[in-house]
């Protein structure tokens, strides 16, 4: 199992803000800042995340190249619907509307997202 994994961005506030609407519908929140960084997380009592400084953090720095491809669990449709909706109007490119998936298997449901440095951002529900 990961404990936590973490992407470089070019311009730290604005993935800030962008990570901050695009991943509400899944529950993550902004759990801690540290000069440079950022991390979110599902809170305490919530989900499985062990780290009070959350799972995912972005850094400022050079992005990665290539560009990595994250994906987030959903609890259901509905909240991969309303992170796509969500990450779209936070400044997100569509990568893929939300739907099933059935070449990664019958019931996979997903939506993929850009991020404002062209991150891959996914959100995917196992049950669709």
């Amino acid at each position: 199992m990961l404990d936590h994994t973490g992407i470089r961005t070019s311009d730290l506030e604005r993935s800030v803000r962008f990570y901050e609407r695009a991943l509400a519908p899944l529950g993550y929140r902004l759990l801690k800042r540290i000069p440079g960084a950022a991390g979110f997380g599902v809170p305490a009592g919530a989900g499985e995340n062990r780290d009070p400084g959350g799972d995912f953090w972005v850094g400022q720095a050079e992005p990665h190249t290539p560009r990595t491809h994250i994906a987030f669990s959903a609890p259901d449709r509905a909240a991969v619907e309303a992170f796509h909706a969500a990450a779209l109007a936070a400044g997100g490119t569509d990568n893929g509307p939300p739907g099933l998936r059935p070449i990664y298997h019958p019931r996979y449901y997903a939506a993929f997202v850009l991020d404002p440095d062209g991150y891959n951002i996914e959100a995917v529900f196992h049950q669709g």
